[in-house]
Parts: C-alpha cells; structure tokens; sequence
C-alpha cells in the first residue's frame, strides 16, 4: 500500500527559509514520479516541482523557479522541497504526490497522480 506523508510545514516570515519533507513508502521509488503540488484557500491545487524517479531530472513552476529545489534521497525514500525567499504568495498547503514514472516525462497535472499525501499548512507573514 502506497502511503505519503509530509512534515515540516509552518509559519515563516517573507525572506525565511522552510523545508518540506515527504516520507514515502510501498513502492519502488526508481520507477516512480514524485512531486509537490500546494492549494492556496479558494485557488485551484497548482503544480510546484516535480522529480522524475530514476535520472532525477526536475521540473519547477515558473513561479518558484530559482527559489525552490526538489531533491529526492532514494536510502530513505524521502523527498524534500527546500523554500528559500518565501513569499506571501507562497502560503498554502502544500501535497507531496506520487505517479507511475514513464520514461523520463514529466506530469503537472494533479489529476493524474494517483497517490497523496495528507498536506502541510505552509504560512509566510510578517
């Protein structure tokens, strides 16, 4: 049974750093796509990075690009998304999310992952 869960979620102030994790379990993790997805409240969930399973390539919205990084630690079976120069913009919360890897694609659609974790409320305020 696939099961994702997320620590590390809080409240920082704009310029903070915040590190997500998502601890994994119940497949095999070379041949799985894993990303993070955040839904602010009445905003739609929206696609933040992804990382492809056995190449490790990744993919970042445009709007965390150069801020953000995803990194996987295979040992573990553990993702990360480190947050540097948070925004106001980027509260919400945040869901780590799973998927079949094909090839080496990438999926920023969250209707086609399969597999969630529970979220990680994510608060950047003064």
């Amino acid at each position: 049974q696939v099961q994702l869960v997320e620590f590390g979620g809080g409240w920082v102030q704009p310029g903070d750093p915040l590190r997500l994790s998502c601890g994994a379990s119940g497949f095999d993790s070379n041949n799985v796509l894993m990303a993070w997805f955040r839904q602010a409240p009445g905003k739609e969930r929206e696609f933040v990075a992804a990382i492809t399973g056995n190449e490790r390539n990744t993919r970042y919205a445009d709007s965390v690009q150069g801020r953000f990084g995803i990194s996987r630690e295979y040992g573990k079976n553990v993702m990360y998304l480190q947050m540097t120069n948070t925004k106001p913009e980027d509260s919400a919360v945040y869901y780590c999310a799973a998927r079949k890897q094909i090839l080496e694609t990438f999926e920023i659609d969250s209707s086609k992952y399969p597999y969630w974790g529970q979220g990680a409320q994510v608060t950047v305020s003064s």
